[in-house]
């Protein structure tokens, strides 16, 4: 299968008309002759010491483990840290919880619908009726509780593997890290 026939099943299922794509994705000879080479040797070193490539990498292959072992829940552990994170903020707004998850709030009240539509979680309006509050369910907690002890079995494997020390050390890089990345400049 060629290049265009994977953009063309990627935009048929992203909806997009692939007439449209087939005039975009076709590039003229000259175009391709006077595009410019790409630096390899800087793209490796990006690869090799990206802050943020490796990060995403690492929280791939984590969030990864973590989903495998945690599939007898039926939840995923970006699901399971917005549970836990909203049952230790007792019904917070939508605003803090995403502060506390360092999420923007659209992209938190994405990652809430399904949790909404599973019974898991609701959203109802605060006092003021500005405010979204945040709130487990008796169903929620049921979930929670039950797949608390997957978590801790996953977690224990975890620091298993690095060790101990290694793991309270990466524990303070990282808190370190989003201390100074969110909210406070950023780099």
């Amino acid at each position: 299968m060629n290049g265009r026939s994977v953009q063309k099943t990627g935009a048929k299922a992203a909806g997009k008309p692939a007439a449209k794509l087939d005039q975009a994705s076709e590039l003229k000879a000259s175009e391709l002759e006077t595009a410019p080479e790409v630096d390899l040797k800087l793209c490796a070193r990006a690869a090799a010491t990206c802050a943020c490539f490796n990060f995403r990498k690492a929280s791939r292959a984590v969030t990864q483990q973590f989903d495998e072992l945690l599939q007898p829940t039926g939840l995923r552990s970006t699901q399971l840290v917005v549970l836990i994170a909203a049952a230790v903020s007792d019904s917070p707004g939508v605003a803090a919880l995403a502060r506390a998850l360092v999420m923007d709030r659209s992209t938190l009240t994405r990652n809430l619908r399904p949790l909404i539509k599973q019974g898991l979680l609701k959203v109802k309006l605060g006092k003021d009726r500005r405010t979204r509050l945040v709130e487990m369910t008796p169903h929620g907690r049921e979930t929670l509780n039950a797949a608390l002890p997957v978590w801790q079995d996953a977690q224990n494997r975890f620091v298993a593997q690095l060790g101990e020390d290694r793991w309270q050390q990466l524990l303070s890089l990282l808190s370190t890290t989003v201390g100074f990345t969110w909210g406070r400049g950023g780099i």
